[in-house]
């Protein structure tokens, strides 16, 4: 029984880490299933898993092919064997997966071949940027890897969203002993659909203790070639390649790459690291055969990665290859109106701390939440989400509590700094382990059982002691900070040259990178501000590169770019001149504005702070609802609509288009402008008035078409710029298409297709749309269609995104 044989682990990780050492220099991985399915005549809406049992020979020929062909590891036919996708076909996660794994064993009978559980995305989004709870992604992977705990190894592709992605792995680590493979699908700008950065999925997955990483389906070899090249800077993990055949012919759903063709070009990525290569979209067993070829031959080049030290979000990576400014001020040490915020959970308190923190300078933030009266864990949890939802900086995790740091750690988005760990023993046991298994950084704090010492030396061997046994459990030399902590100068005067001096020898003889709290040396003396910037100046010219300072302190931030461009790191003065071009120093301290809000660095039509329109340009939800209804009471509801929200969109939207934020910052947006609509209704009702609409828009996914992520999110966008959407879901038949257009007279249809096989359907409706003479334009996107494929089946617009829609709507509805 299959049920009863060992999980090959060691045989999987053997064949990675010695593929080098043998005659074979590479992974062959399979090729496409739903291409192969879809040649065997895969009907429209048919969920591809369900033919593990009512086409069970077909499967089990398709991975034999493969297998044939040369394959190492075959994927099973489970990518969409989750819960919510499989809802309604009358059979559970556990039959499916066990199946599919089943079938695929069979076929790799007789040979070394091995199988990979195939899983794919769930089909939402995860907050902040969709609906699903992060432990509801959780358990939905579980219940996947339960179910297939009898694979080989676990493969979690087709990613877009870094987080979802955390969430996957975590339920493999957590649940099974099964090696993990990750790959993500990038588009040409180097990000995911969901703005994801290269360098933030090998930081993130590398620190999570995957086996493998790389990319995936979305583009042909030519194409991912230079996301392979930037992901071999990054990490020093086996690299995997999984391309399409090219690009879709949308007309007859033929790629555009044969097969001869696709070997020449993946051999290429031999020399640029890949090791593990396979095919997505588009390609057959013959393209693996031939692939099979052409790496028996090609020579297998792995340059030697570089260690860095860096940090990042989903969409921001920070390497710390120079002073780096973490910023303070989400601490309420101090702060009254700080510890009100957190007493009365209010999140926009700390979102706006956090967007002034940025706009002073800081490329990281550190997060307390520390507060007796408060749940701390509970909070920090919503803090981290609420600043990672209108920031893209790389966040610091800070508390003292191992329990609120792991909470923080779990959800968190990237790879963040852990603050902190000392040289206690307890803090030790508690603290590194959850480092090292979330991949963060930390901060080590020179300290032990017995104090502060007093002396470098003393210091200096609680750094060697913290960075030991960062090593012993597998934390890299780079992911571990030391703060030789900053004592107070009116107090410990003879211990500010101590402190620096520690700072030094940890730098340059450990060489690790080096932590401090600057303004503590000030603390009781009077003119703060001066102490504390020729410490911090002295600091860095003593080895500090993260300096934690108040960044909107203009003399503070300042220090770290004059140093910075003084010793050659700002390059032409670039980072320096872009800063103060312009800028003015006030005479009064506290009347000085950040460079920043002086100079051309600014954004010359970035909104006011404290208006609606940052607020929505900023995601502040609660903040937005608010200002909406103070200005209610003396502007009418169609000049808040037309004269700020819309205005406020738009600018979010041509950013969005621009490449400068990204999908999650306009559903945010989105999100605003939405929750100030209902303020509005509200008003509107309330003064019994009707609710204004622009018009209405029928959208849907086309029949035998399942995905509707894109359908969405579009959806919310239309509704923010006021139009009335009747949502008819995925899935949905022609004739329900008109039937909806004629009852809601609606002047615009909206079509989307993911699949090159649904586009006859998208043609279909189209064609029964005029064919009833339906007065209305109709506007087509998804990822498989070209401009010309739109003509071609008569749309009146193709769209691609969310933004030409809305310009669709307008040319129509006004």
């Amino acid at each position: 029984m299959h049920s009863e044989r060992k999980v090959s682990i060691v045989d999987f990780k053997t064949l990675l880490k010695n593929k080098n050492k043998s005659d074979k220099k590479y992974i062959l991985l399979d090729g496409a299933m739903g291409t192969m399915l879809q040649a065997s005549g895969l009907k429209l809406g048919q969920i591809p898993e369900v033919l593990s049992f009512t086409n069970e020979e077909l499967l089990i020929d398709i991975h034999r092919q493969y297998v044939n062909s040369g394959s190492d590891i075959i994927y099973t036919n489970t990518f969409g064997g989750n819960r919510y996708k499989l809802d309604g076909c009358g059979y559970t996660v556990e039959q499916i997966v066990k199946k599919g794994i089943e079938n695929a064993r069979k076929a790799c009978e007789g040979t070394d071949c091995m199988v990979a559980l195939d899983i794919g995305p769930i089909g939402k989004l995860v907050e902040p940027t969709g609906d699903l709870k992060f432990e509801e992604a959780y358990d939905i992977y579980k219940e996947q890897i339960a179910a297939g705990r009898d694979a080989d190894l676990v493969v979690f592709e087709t990613m877009t969203d870094l987080l979802e992605l955390k969430a996957a792995v975590l339920a493999a680590k957590e649940n099974s002993e099964l090696p993990i493979i990750c790959t993500m699908t990038f588009e040409q700008n180097m990000r995911t659909f969901t703005g994801c950065q290269v360098s933030a999925m090998a930081l993130t997955m590398e620190g999570l203790g995957v086996d493998a990483l790389g990319v995936n389906c979305s583009l042909g070899p030519d194409e991912l070639y230079p996301v392979v090249e930037e992901l071999a800077k990054y990490t020093r993990l086996p690299l995997v390649v999984k391309p399409n055949a090219g690009l879709p012919d949308p007309v007859t759903n033929e790629y555009n790459v044969g097969p001869e063709e696709f070997a020449v070009k993946m051999s290429k990525m031999a020399s640029i690291g890949a090791t593990i290569m396979g095919g997505c979209c588009g390609t057959s067993p013959e393209y693996i055969a031939e692939l099979k070829k052409a790496l028996d031959c090609a020579d297998f080049v792995r340059k030697e990665t570089e260690y860095v030290s860096a940090v990042c979000s989903a969409s921001n990576t920070v390497v710390i290859n120079q002073p780096r400014i973490i910023g303070e001020r989400i601490n309420p040490t101090g702060k009254k109106l700080f510890k009100q915020a957190l007493k009365e959970h209010n999140l926009d308190y700390i979102m706006n701390q956090a967007l002034e923190q940025i706009d002073g300078g800081a490329e990281i933030l550190d997060v307390n939440v520390g507060l007796p009266e408060i749940d701390e864990k509970e909070m920090m949890v919503d803090a981290i989400r609420a600043v990672q939802s209108v920031c893209d900086v790389p966040l610091q995790i800070d508390s003292t509590i191992p329990e609120v740091l792991e909470a923080g750690l779990r959800i968190y988005c990237g790879k963040p700094i852990v603050n902190s760990v000392n040289g206690e023993e307890n803090s030790l046991n508690n603290v590194l382990p959850l480092v090292k298994k979330y991949g963060a950084c930390v901060v080590g704090l020179t300290l032990d059982e017995n104090g502060i010492p007093k002396t470098a030396a003393e210091r200096v061997a609680i750094a060697g002691k913290i960075l030991k046994r960062a090593l012993e459990i597998g934390i890299p030399k780079e992911n571990v900070f030391i703060d030789c902590l900053t004592l107070t100068a009116s107090a410990e005067q003879d211990g500010v040259m101590e402190t620096l001096n520690a700072l030094h020898t940890v730098r340059y003889e450990l060489g690790l990178n080096t932590v401090l709290g600057v303004s503590n040396i000030s603390f009781g003396l009077p003119y703060r501000e001066l102490v504390n910037q020729n410490f911090l100046s002295m600091a860095l010219t003593y080895g500090l590169t993260l300096p934690i300072i108040n960044p909107n302190v203009v003399s503070m931030t300042g220090a770290v770019r004059a140093y910075r461009l003084l010793t050659g790191v700002d390059r032409n003065s670039m980072d320096y001149i872009q800063a103060y071009n312009g800028y003015t120093p006030a005479k009064s301290v506290k009347a000085e504005k950040s460079p920043e809000a002086q100079s051309g660095a600014a954004n010359a039509d970035a909104p006011e702070k404290g208006t609606l329109a940052y607020a929505v340009e900023n995601g502040l939800k609660n903040e937005g609802a608010r200002l909406t209804a103070e200005m209610l009471e003396h502007m009418e509801a169609l000049d808040i609509i037309n004269g700020t929200l819309i205005p406020a969109l738009d600018r979010i939207g041509k950013n969005f288009e621009k490449g400068k934020v990204f999908l999650p910052q306009l559903i945010l947006a989105a999100e605003v402008t939405q929750s100030s609509f209902e303020v509005i209704k509200k008003k509107l009702a309330a003064d019994n008035k009707t609710p204004v609409s622009k018009g209405k828009i029928v959208m849907a996914t086309v029949k035998g078409d399942v995905h509707d992520i894109g359908k969405n999110i579009v959806k919310v966008i239309l509704e923010n710029y006021g139009y009335t959407v009747i949502d008819l879901g995925k899935d949905v038949d022609y004739m329900t298409v008109v039937n909806a257009a004629i009852e809601h007279k609606a002047k615009l249809v909206g079509l989307s297709a993911l699949m090159t096989t649904t586009l006859v359907s998208m043609e279909k409706t189209i064609q029964l749309l005029r064919e009833y003479k339906v007065d209305c334009k109709v506007v087509v996107g998804g990822a498989v269609l070209t401009p010309e494929y739109a003509k071609q089946i008569g749309a009146d617009y193709y769209a691609k995104d969310a933004m030409d829609t809305v310009a669709a709507a307008r040319e129509v509805l006004g």
